[in-house]
């Protein structure tokens, strides 16, 4: 799939109509959308203040020295399975039914923008650039803490006949398990917590057929 970023527009439009020419783009559509199941319990990634005011226990440790001091305190993310892309609309979806007998050619158009940023586990206690730093680095991808999705951005696709095409606008995010813990200037590290961490990757089209 490919989008070309266009600013302009203020309401989302989506267009249909009969064609016999060589597609722009020759397009697989999947049979239903990919959906970012991202339920309770989920939120935005702390900003570093939030973290700064978790409390520091008062005594080292069975897995840090005795020593008095150890460094600043750190908030650690460390991913482990990589789960794949998932997809935040922003806006409403589209569709275009084609009831014709031809393939037509359906044009969408985004016409609402939005921010998608980073969001987390309620056990990952970590910022958002963490979590984009440590990510980026398991799997050497290109990752931001936030990504917007802006009005104007179009996509055509071809329909076939008695078929309907949808489409959402938005961000794609790569989502990932992974473990969280904080290690604090006393030597003390925080218990291990699992969760799952959602990463802006890129913006674009999530396009099905039925």
């Amino acid at each position: 799939m490919a989008a070309v970023a266009i600013l302009g527009a203020t309401h989302s439009a989506a267009f249909a109509e009969p064609t016999e020419t060589t597609p722009v783009e020759e397009t697989v559509l999947q049979s239903g959308p990919s959906e970012e199941a991202e339920g309770d319990g989920f939120g935005p990634a702390p900003d570093e203040e939030e973290l700064e005011a978790l409390p520091t226990p008062g005594k080292p440790g069975t897995d840090g020295t005795n020593a008095d001091y150890c460094g600043p305190t750190k908030h650690i993310y460390k991913p482990n399975k990589n789960l794949g892309q998932v997809h935040v609309a922003v806006g409403a979806t589209q569709a275009n039914y084609n009831g014709t007998s031809r393939t037509a050619r359906s044009w969408f158009k985004s016409e609402t923008g939005g921010e998608v940023g980073v969001t987390v586990s309620g056990e990952v206690k970590v910022s958002a650039n963490v979590v984009v730093a440590e990510v980026e680095a398991k799997y050497g991808v290109d990752l931001s803490a936030k990504l917007t999705a802006k009005v104007g951005n179009e996509i055509q696709v071809d329909t076939p006949p008695k078929k309907t095409t949808y489409g959402k606008f938005g961000v794609w995010r790569m989502k990932n398990t992974g473990t969280s813990y904080t290690a604090y200037s006393n030597c003390t590290t925080s218990p291990k917590k699992t969760g799952t961490t959602f990463t802006p990757w890129f913006v674009g089209w999530n396009l099905w057929e039925r």
